[in-house]
């Protein structure tokens, strides 16, 4: 494939080296396996990525059926070609960081627009909202656990359950120093629209500092 493997057609690859199935059945293994969780999937773009991973060999049909009055289900199987790319984006997602744009970023990014009462008032409205979503990934997870359900197949659960617990502890300190007055904006407003943030100063290679 010219671009990059996406995570729903991962998913699909990840599903037909389990073995053959037809789309209807990805949707409800997407369904059992709460795959839907970690990637964003919608009926259509199931069916897309399926055909577009079979246009670039990477699966292949074995054989189409009908049911009575029902559409024609097609019979996938990943290729040899699909298993190995499957693998190697899998490894790609893994150890290498890519830049990634939330939502979260773009209103810290741009918080003094706001007063700071107001933006502590905001945090704290989405520290319930966290801390709801805590508590229910954390009971589904641990419910999981006591069914059997091996660790391996929940680790993005617990990825996300990290990352909901430290989004929390950021969002309660940042309100805490706003309603304290650690944190303020008031005297720097103009200056803050008048000049831009500053860059990042990038990280010397330690190699070539050594040189």
């Amino acid at each position: 494939m010219s671009r990059p493997i996406t995570p729903l057609a991962l998913t699909v690859l990840r599903m037909l080296c389990d073995g053959p199935m037809h789309p209807y059945e990805m949707q409800q293994r997407i369904r059992d396996h709460a795959y839907d969780h970690a990637v964003k999937i919608t009926h259509g773009s199931l069916y897309h990525s399926v055909e577009r991973l079979a246009s670039c060999g990477l699966i292949e049909p074995l054989e189409t059926s009908r049911e009575g009055r029902r559409p024609e289900r097609t019979v996938y199987a990943v290729t040899t070609a699909g298993r190995d790319a499957a693998q190697f984006r899998l490894a790609e997602l893994l150890s290498r960081p890519t830049e990634e744009f939330p939502l979260f970023g773009t209103g810290l990014a741009f918080i003094n627009l706001l007063p700071e009462s107001e933006v502590a008032r905001h945090l704290r409205s989405r520290a319930v909202a966290l801390e709801a979503a805590l508590a229910g990934h954390q009971t589904a997870h641990d419910s999981l656990l006591k069914q059997g359900i091996e660790r391996y197949k929940l680790i993005d659960q617990e990825w996300l359950i990290a990352r909901l617990r430290c989004e929390l502890d950021f969002v309660r300190g940042l309100g805490d120093d706003l309603e304290s007055g650690r944190l303020t904006w008031k005297d720097n407003e103009t200056r803050a629209i008048c000049h831009p943030r500053p860059r990042p100063r990038p990280q010397l290679n330690d190699d070539k500092g050594a040189s």
